[in-house]
């Protein structure tokens, strides 16, 4: 058995998109778990792996990314998971964390096997990156209440589906590193 990552899928956002609206409101309510995990996971020296989207500018870096986060108008949902000095970055242009990334490299690398994904979004990211994370033979493990939908119906199915079809241990963010 190997290692866990915390992985923090597309939390650095502008929200400036067409499914903010519906967005919003859950990531606000999925925020202090998120927050809970980061702090619970670097105190126990968990690997944290933020994996985020680059809003198709290319030439940009997680710090500049982050920086865009942080100067738009949504800055108070991005402020309390700003990466620390020990966290590492992965720039994703698609849903999946490991769609032509360096992610599967980054986790052999560090002899990481089992993946904790929490962020953005349920029945998207959050679900193509369990299923990416499956077929890779990484276990998967879902905090159900670290994770922001935009269709609550279509999250509710997103985690059966994990459970189910991709053997994810879907579960409380409570029940992680306490």
């Amino acid at each position: 058995m190997g290692k866990t990552a915390l992985i923090v899928i597309d939390m650095i956002n502008t929200y400036d998109h067409e499914d903010a609206e519906f967005l919003i409101p859950a990531v606000e309510s999925v925020l202090p778990r998120v927050t809970g995990l980061l702090e619970r996971a670097r105190r126990q020296g968990v690997p944290v792996i933020y994996v985020n989207d680059n809003f198709g500018e290319w030439r940009s870096h997680h710090g500049e990314i982050l920086d865009k986060a942080l100067s738009g108008p949504h800055s108070r949902l991005v402020e309390p998971l700003k990466p620390d000095e020990s966290s590492l970055f992965v720039v994703k242009a698609r849903h999946s964390i490991f769609f032509e990334t360096p992610l599967t490299y980054l986790l052999h690398q560090q002899g990481i096997d089992r993946l904790v994904l929490c962020g953005q979004v349920t029945e998207q990211c959050v679900l193509y990156s369990a299923l990416d994370a499956h077929i890779r033979h990484l276990q998967v493990i879902v905090p159900r209440d670290a994770v922001a939908h935009i269709h609550a119906d279509l999250a509710d199915a997103a985690l059966r589906m994990m459970e189910r079809n991709m053997g994810a241990r879907v579960c409380d963010s409570g029940e992680l590193w306490t």
